[in-house]
């Protein structure tokens, strides 16, 4: 791709990664087009864009609406003239033991995670088809690799999305100049604790040393110049496919992790958080202040990830020594 200015789409980019992302462009003297549910949010990230010297339009899109993620397509690409890239970032959760949480919210987390991202790549690839190239970036989160009790929909969606993002880049095989990106960060200190529902009864934080929305935006501007497959963020990529060696004794480890978080912290009453409604106000870029380091917080997340892979790793071995002794 020539050095010239990108054209650059991003959906959920009201907060947290996203919001982060479209600063990080703005500052590369990109032209952006930002959509997301909440006209607030939106405000302030066009005013940071602006602040950095990008130039960035903004439109009220409800991502779960194919048609309407249609029609915000066809009018980002008239705003830029052509679509560069297309980060796909529209994201939700919902806390909970799985049948403690009602399945309408189930429901909601997998149209929100799942099918606003297959909307956005139904929208744009007959644009990056009709130019020839593009490149489609598609959030997926280390959830994709790593199963996540008391987030059963949750990792429904983004394991489903990993699969969706392989299917569609052998489609697209043939096509040199139109990449499918995904990126899988770990915990990153962003506002989604505080917008996702919660029926644990315990008060939601990050783990210590949590990414800082920064760093993923960077790798996300990367890709822009440098496209790749697969962008781990946060863990080694050895380590993170390393668990799938022992996908059930990693999943079991990660519950009784829960079941110990959930003891310790504080109480909080049950909330569906803003998994059916936009917040109110600009919620920023990170995590409420005090939220990151509280002392009843848990080790970090890359302490978390290789110690799995550590396990899953000696798994394998002793897989692969079975297989020998036979």
């Amino acid at each position: 791709m020539k050095r010239s200015t990108l054209r650059v789409v991003i959906m959920g980019a009201s907060s947290g990664i996203g919001a982060a992302t479209a600063v990080a462009f703005a500052r590369q003297g990109a032209d952006l087009v930002l959509g997301a549910r909440g006209k607030e949010g939106l405000d302030d990230v066009a005013r940071r864009c602006f602040q950095a010297g990008g130039r960035a339009e903004t439109v009220v899109v409800d991502a779960t609406d194919a048609d309407a993620v249609a029609a915000f397509a066809r009018e980002a690409h008239g705003i830029l003239g052509r679509i560069d890239l297309w980060f796909s970032n529209v994201g939700a959760g919902v806390v909970g033991k799985y049948h403690d949480v009602p399945m309408r919210d189930h429901r909601q987390v997998i149209e929100t995670n799942l099918l606003t991202h297959m909307h956005d790549a139904h929208a744009v690839l007959p644009i990056f088809l009709e130019q020839d190239h593009g490149i489609w970036v598609n959030m997926i989160s280390s959830g994709g690799y790593v199963a996540t009790p008391y987030a059963a929909a949750y990792a429904a969606s983004k394991f489903g999305l990993r699969g969706f993002s392989e299917a569609v880049r052998a489609e697209l095989g043939k096509r040199r100049q139109i990449h499918v990106c995904d990126v899988y960060p770990t915990f990153v200190d962003s506002p989604g604790f505080s917008h996702a529902a919660n029926y644990t009864g315990a008060h939601l934080s990050y783990p210590p040393g949590a990414l800082a929305p920064e760093t993923v935006a960077d790798a996300v501007v990367k890709l822009a110049r440098s496209p790749r497959d697969t962008t781990v963020i946060g863990a080694p990529a050895a380590a993170m496919k390393a668990t799938q060696l022992a996908p059930n004794l990693i999943a079991a480890g990660m519950n009784r992790f829960m079941d110990a978080w959930a003891r310790r912290a504080d109480p909080a009453r049950d909330t569906r958080g803003a998994l059916y409604e936009p917040p109110r106000g600009a919620s920023g870029i990170h995590s409420e202040p005090g939220r990151l380091n509280q002392p009843r917080n848990q080790p970090a997340n890359k302490a978390l990830l290789a110690g799995a892979a550590v396990v899953a790793a000696a798994v394998g071995v002793q897989l692969l020594r079975g297989r020998s002794d036979q």
